[in-house]
């Protein structure tokens, strides 16, 4: 998943990047008002996280425009502005949660997992495709019970795949919501860690295939027992 990470204090900005790269998030970083709207028109982001008390641009207006043309993308708002009205006036707008700092950081990485279930219909926490199965919590893959050992990279794109399960993914789509904007990626990136996932899978179980390439198109994830016409 694929998160802008709006905050004018640059420590805190850079050790929240950290700690969410580390669970397996892309993370863009704007530090003023201006940049975040800017960044959030060239890209895609599945969730934004918006302090209130930006540089140029206050964050109540940042989200006022982005709510102007989408009703979709989810916003938790990350602000030192504790008073019961801010907080109203933040929801009122259109931010889908409010967090006070200060504020420990495994609540906001379980407030990030909730509103990203919610974005793709209330998903549960562990999800299945078969035998396949991903706890979005622990971050873990399982095959028929077993632990799937998986990267951070290669985690993050079948949890991707499973938020859309069913649905042909283009590979432009997966490299734009799994990597964040500044990578600089092979032309082969993708299909390098797309084939290390099935061959992972594979050698827990032999002929299965849960991702497969549709010709021309890209990939899907489905049971391995459907058939799809390319």
């Amino acid at each position: 998943m694929k998160l802008l990470l709006v905050e004018d204090e640059e420590e805190l900005s850079a050790i929240l990047s950290k700690g969410l790269r580390k669970s397996g998030y892309a993370i863009d970083n704007a530090y003023d008002g201006e940049e975040a709207l800017y960044l959030y028109e060239v890209n895609e982001y599945d969730l934004i996280i918006l302090d209130l008390n930006l540089p140029k641009l206050d964050g109540l207006e940042v989200l006022n425009e982005i709510r102007k043309k989408d009703s979709c993308v989810k916003v938790l708002i990350l602000s030192a502005r504790s008073d019961i009205e801010d907080r109203v006036i933040g929801l009122d707008m259109g931010a889908n949660d409010y967090l006070i700092k200060p504020f420990d950081f495994k609540e906001l990485e379980a407030r990030i997992r909730m509103l990203l279930r919610i974005s793709f219909t209330q998903k549960p926490a562990v999800l299945t495709c078969d035998n396949l199965k991903i706890n979005t919590v622990s971050k873990t893959a399982y095959l028929c019970e077993s632990v799937l050992s998986l990267t951070k990279k290669e985690y993050a794109i079948l949890e991707y795949f499973f938020f859309h399960k069913g649905t042909v993914i283009t590979s432009e789509e997966l490299i734009e919501h799994v990597w964040d904007s500044e990578a600089d990626l092979f032309s082969n990136s993708l299909k390098y860690h797309i084939h290390s996932i099935k061959k992972k899978i594979n050698e827990l179980k032999d002929n299965v295939e849960y991702i497969k390439n549709i010709r021309g198109q890209g990939y899907i994830l489905m049971e391995d027992d459907n058939e799809i016409s390319e």
